[in-house]
């Protein structure tokens, strides 16, 4: 009987026993591809800044959080979209798009395996958050009365699919990324995931805040029922 002696196509994965048959190495240097993100969210960043400035009357706390929403809507329906749409080709396939996912699978190769659970969250963040935080800076720009309810929904969202996304990778050991790197476990997994854990939630309490004084304004104008004399 012939002996299979085909060796592994080697990667920079984790677990080292992970097997990607059709991988391909990344042909661009990450500095380039980290600085296509940060470029694009700063430059949208700017844009919203001031474009909030000159639409309305609001705080900075308030256009800080329409710049939130605004890269949200990029990296959710661009970036996560690409992910939801190409998942099965990423590994071999050199788009920029692909490339920049098979380097921040550095930090959680879940994205080169096409893991169920992060295929699925990854489905939905960019299908329904991408497209509501688009409409929740256009809501708050225009004054609509159901902004904060925008704002309430999609970080609930947000904070929901984060928090499973950290605890399904604790339940698996940490086992998708080389523990303690400092670039590919603290900034990539860590760092740029907690984000969605703490500014959702700040936005969370702030919109809870916001709904009631609007309950309580309501209820204050309210007529009161007089009571029937017998």
């Amino acid at each position: 009987m012939a002996q299979n002696t085909e060796t592994p196509v080697p990667h920079p994965y984790w677990p080292r026993d992970l097997r990607l048959d059709d991988y391909r190495p990344n042909d661009r240097p990450m500095w380039q591809i980290l600085a296509f993100l940060f470029s694009v969210s700063g430059g949208l960043l700017a844009a919203t800044w001031l474009l909030s400035g000159r639409a309305s009357k609001l705080s900075s706390w308030r256009r800080l959080a329409l710049c939130w929403f605004t890269i949200c809507g990029f990296i959710h329906g661009v970036i996560e979209g690409w992910f939801s749409l190409y998942y099965m080709e990423i590994p071999q396939d050199q788009a920029f798009l692909s490339q920049l996912w098979k380097e921040y699978a550095k930090g959680d190769s879940r994205y080169v395996i096409a893991d169920n659970f992060t295929v699925c969250m990854e489905t939905i963040t960019a299908w329904a958050w991408g497209p509501l935080s688009v409409w929740t800076v256009v809501s708050f720009l225009r004054g609509c009365p159901h902004r904060f309810v925008l704002q309430l929904i999609v970080s609930l969202g947000q904070l929901y699919g984060d928090v499973l996304y950290f605890y399904t990778e604790y339940r698996e050991g940490f086992s998708h990324s080389e523990m303690w790197h400092p670039l590919y476990f603290w900034f990539y997994f860590v760092f740029m995931n907690a984000l969605w854990i703490f500014i959702p939630a700040a936005l969370i309490v702030d919109s809870w805040l916001q709904l009631s004084k609007a309950q309580s304004s309501a209820d204050a104008v309210r007529p009161v029922a007089k009571t029937k004399r017998s």
